[in-house]
């Protein structure tokens, strides 16, 4: 059975997503503050972590860096409604997906049924092999981590995969839209920040200058293509 740990603290809301879940065969841990979810995260192994922004003491972006920094789970945040700098704010800082207040129980658990989804289906490619080595770089599909000039890094699930499938189609260019339903697995909706804050995080964790990158390339107006040259 799936695991996922809550962290939110309307305890109301906690128990109606606990139940909703349980339906699909999840379990969920709920806590109510930041703190007690970091704890819980280093007693137990989850597959998907829902993340609310507003909570007392460490909000949930202090969360999220604190968690990012020792794991690679999917994130998963909750977000008020029209807030796109918080939305755009936690994807540059590591999350992968998020779903704002009020929201539809059926979205919320569609969206924590692909992230758990996709947190393993990329590690097996069809295309490239479990390691496989660029120019100054190595991908390493079952521990999803690469190798870079700037160190060793384990990749959160979104840019582990978005690097691994712009890799599988090295020297292709690749529309906003192939990426995202790709690696979304769902139909597109215009969300180009979600995919550029992605981008610009996987650049700065393998590339020596992020802003003239080698390995993922920048075709103005169309995309995105893994370097041919490399």
């Amino acid at each position: 059975m799936n695991k996922i740990l809550l962290i939110d603290d309307d305890k109301e809301l906690c128990a109606l997503i606990k139940k909703s879940v349980l339906q699909e065969n999840i379990e969920t841990d709920c806590c109510y503050l930041g703190k007690d979810g970091l704890v819980k995260l280093k007693e137990n192994k989850y597959q998907l972590v829902i993340l609310d922004i507003m909570l007392p003491e460490l909000d949930g972006f202090a969360i999220l860096e604190k968690i990012r920094d020792k794991h690679n789970l999917p994130i998963l945040m909750l977000t008020s409604k029209n807030d796109s700098v918080s939305k755009v704010r936690g994807l540059r800082a590591g999350a992968d997906d998020y779903v704002t207040k009020p929201f539809e129980m059926d979205e919320l658990i569609a969206r924590i049924l692909s992230l758990i989804r996709r947190y393993t289906r990329f590690s097996q490619s069809e295309e490239l092999p479990a390691r496989v080595e660029f120019d100054g770089l190595k991908i390493d599909a079952d521990n999803r981590c690469v190798t870079s000039v700037n160190g060793v890094f384990e990749l959160p699930p979104k840019e582990f995969n978005v690097l691994l499938f712009c890799a599988k189609h090295q020297g292709k260019i690749l529309t906003k839209q192939q990426i995202y339903e790709a690696v979304w697995n769902e139909p597109y909706v215009y969300d180009d920040s979600n995919i550029m804050a992605i981008i610009s995080r996987i650049r700065k964790k393998i590339e020596k200058n992020p802003g003239n990158p080698k390995y993922i390339q920048t075709i103005k107006g169309i995309g995105y293509r893994f370097s041919k040259e490399v």
